[in-house]
């Protein structure tokens, strides 16, 4: 799986927890707070779970 694909799908995921988030009644400094912390978890895994290109002979 490619790592756009994988930022892409975690996107959606955290505009979606966002949403869920200030539905539910959150400050909006909370919301940005989580959404920061999320993303940079996202981003390690993503990293983490994508294998990147081999090195051409």
């Amino acid at each position: 799986m490619s790592f756009l694909i994988y930022l892409i799908g975690f996107a959606i995921f955290l505009g979606g927890v966002a949403w869920a988030l200030i539905t539910a009644g959150v400050a909006i400094l909370y919301v940005v707070i989580a959404s920061v912390i999320l993303l940079g978890i996202g981003i390690l895994t993503g990293v983490s779970r994508t294998r990147g290109k081999d090195p051409s002979s």
